[in-house]
C-alpha cells in the first residue's frame, strides 16, 4: 500500500476565465458546396463559474465582431459589413449558457441582435499545472448553427442547384482557462 497522496490538480470551484493566447473562437462554413472556409475571432472574452455540483456551473463569452480572421482582408471587411455581422450596429456577438453537463454546454447564443438557442458538444480535457505554477484547464466544445436564423442571409445562386455560401455554420472552441484572471 502506497503512501503517496494524489496532488493532481483539479477543476476548483470559482471563476476561471479563458485564456485568448491559448484559446480559440473558431468557425466552418462551406464555400459553393466544394470547400469548407475556416475563420476565428481574435478577440473575445469567456468566464465560468465552476460550481460544485458541475451541472450548477455557467459560462457567458462576449465575441467582438470586427476581429474576425478568415485570413483574406477583403472576406473579413465584407463580413463585418450588412450583409453579415453588421458589426457597427452590433459589435458584439454573446453566449449566455443555460445548462451544463458532462458533455453538453446549451445556451443563448446572440448574433446581430437575435438570440437563439444553441447546444454544443462539450469535452473536457483535464487540469494542469503549467511551469510558471498557472493552474489551467482546458475545454472544447463545437456544434453547428444556421446563419439565416441570426438574420444573416446574403447569398447568391451558383449554377443549377448551388449557392455561393453555405447556410450552416460550425462553431468550434478551443478554450483554456485560468482561474480569476491569472495567467
Amino acid at each position: 500500500m502506497s503512501d503517496t497522496i494524489d496532488t493532481a490538480p483539479t477543476l476548483s470551484t470559482g471563476t476561471w476565465v479563458a485564456e485568448p493566447a491559448h484559446s480559440e473562437v473558431g468557425f466552418t462554413v462551406r464555400h459553393l458546396g466544394l470547400s469548407k472556409v475556416r475563420g476565428r475571432f481574435n478577440s473575445f472574452t469567456a468566464t465560468a463559474e465552476i460550481s460544485d455540483p458541475a451541472t450548477a456551473s455557467s459560462v457567458t463569452a462576449t465575441i467582438d465582431m470586427s476581429s474576425v480572421d478568415t485570413n483574406n482582408a477583403d472576406r473579413d471587411q465584407h463580413l463585418k459589413s450588412s450583409d453579415f455581422f453588421d458589426a457597427e450596429q452590433h459589435p458584439s456577438m454573446t453566449f449566455v449558457s443555460t445548462s451544463v453537463t458532462d458533455d453538453t454546454l446549451a445556451g443563448d447564443l446572440t448574433i446581430n441582435g437575435i438570440t437563439k438557442h444553441v447546444e454544443l458538444d462539450l469535452e473536457f480535457h483535464g487540469v494542469v499545472v503549467d511551469g510558471y505554477g498557472t493552474t489551467r484547464a482546458g475545454f472544447s466544445a463545437e456544434g453547428e448553427i444556421k446563419r439565416s436564423d441570426y438574420g444573416i442571409d446574403f447569398n447568391m445562386p451558383v449554377g443549377m442547384d448551388g449557392m455561393l455560401i453555405g447556410d450552416k455554420v460550425t462553431i468550434s472552441l478551443e478554450i483554456q482557462l485560468v482561474p480569476g484572471g491569472a495567467g
